[in-house]
């Protein structure tokens, strides 16, 4: 079994990205979007109006957490070979508990592309609001300022 990443969660989080699990590039550098052609950094960097992706790991995740923004992963660990959605068998889910007992203000749970919205309903039923948005993952083809403009529905409120 391969474990993922710790969350990166302040109490005061009010928005929480939640992706499926953590590509190879990202569990080996212990960064949550590191491969270098993920658009995660740009896209969070240009809707925070933030130089995201020319900063530390740790300013990044500094910056997310100041605007009350949170990282999390639906799965927590799996078996997979390769980086790859398809490939992950086994999955443990994500805690909702623990988000609650930690982030108390959140109101939204946004997905970051189709594999982690497979964990939609289950927050949604728990009292979230929800959204499931384009990958930024290298994978998906669709084009920077299409992403974007999906992404944008991550800071709106409630």
């Amino acid at each position: 079994m391969r474990r993922g990443l710790p969350p990166v969660l302040a109490h005061d989080a009010e928005v929480l990205i939640l992706g499926s699990f953590p590509s190879t590039a990202s569990l080996a550098a212990r960064q949550y979007y590191a491969h270098p052609r993920n658009q995660f950094w740009p896209i969070m960097g240009a809707l925070l109006n933030e130089p995201l992706a020319a900063l530390s790991y740790g300013e990044r995740t500094a910056r997310l957490t100041m605007h009350r923004l949170g990282v999390w992963d639906t799965i927590v660990a799996c078996r997979r070979a390769g980086s790859l959605d398809a490939a992950i068998r086994d999955a443990e889910m994500g805690e909702i508990e623990r988000v609650r007992r930690v982030a108390r203000h959140l109101h939204t749970v946004a997905f970051n592309g189709r594999t982690a919205g497979r964990a939609e309903e289950m927050w949604r039923a728990a009292g979230y609001e929800t959204r499931v948005l384009p990958s930024t993952s290298p994978a998906h083809t669709m084009p920077f300022e299409q992403k974007l403009a999906a992404w944008r529905a991550v800071l709106r409120g409630p």
